[in-house]
């Protein structure tokens, strides 16, 4: 049996700001909860009034961690995610999307590709585009070993397309513009700049010097 690597203060750091307990960040670097208590108990802690990180990150009250089966204010149950994964609970009285949001916050599922390890965040909004894949095509099926967490693009690699034929369609619409271009205002000085640099093209109306030129132009084609 291979030996478990070492963790690093940056990994533990990390499981810690995605997790709220230190069960749930051993999970999260899928690693034992004792091999996890080991070397965060070998780091200073980063807060006043903690020895180590392990001491930091302890949470025996439970504060933020939901309470499974447990009413909401909205009447609503939240899905029990251990038996979930067992599979001794049915799933098809969840939402999907609150399981997934519970396992990744449990850390049951890391929030970046399987495959490659991506997991740029959107600026605007914070999100990661991952599609969770269930291997065997069973979406009742949340064992740990058959589902997965894809980028787009490995799921258009190794799976099916992330978009159908009529979304790309609207996407690639090239319809050309309709939109007048501005009419900027160029005052006389800028105008001559312009005109002798030859990037500014407005032919002057009336334009007496315009005839010699042209007549001069005839000349030499006729030489």
């Amino acid at each position: 049996m291979p030996k478990a690597r070492p963790l690093s203060k940056q990994d533990i750091l990390a499981a810690m700001s995605q997790t709220k307990s230190n069960r749930s960040a051993a999970r999260y670097l899928n690693c034992s909860y004792i091999h996890f208590k080991k070397w965060a108990k070998f780091y200073e802690a980063t807060e006043p009034g903690y020895t180590n990180l392990f001491e930091q990150h302890k949470n025996p009250s439970g504060k933020g961690i939901p309470k499974f089966l447990s009413n909401t204010p909205f009447g609503k149950n939240e899905p029990v995610i251990q038996r979930i994964i067992d599979g001794t609970q049915d799933p098809s009285c969840f939402d999907p999307q609150k399981i997934k949001h519970r396992m990744i916050q449990q850390g049951f599922l890391k929030e970046e590709c399987n495959v490659c390890g991506f997991h740029e965040r959107r600026l605007i909004d914070n999100k990661i585009p991952l599609i969770l894949h269930f291997k065997d095509g069973k979406k009742t099926h949340w064992s740990l070993f058959n589902i997965q967490m894809l980028c787009y693009n490995c799921y258009f690699l190794y799976h099916t397309n992330v978009f159908t034929d009529k979304q790309i369609e609207q996407m690639e619409d090239h319809l050309p513009t309709k939109e007048k271009l501005p009419d900027w205002d160029v005052d006389d000085y800028t105008k001559k700049r312009l005109e002798e640099l030859g990037l500014y093209n407005t032919k002057i109306e009336d334009d007496p010097y315009d005839l010699v030129s042209r007549d001069k132009e005839r000349k030499n084609n006729n030489l």
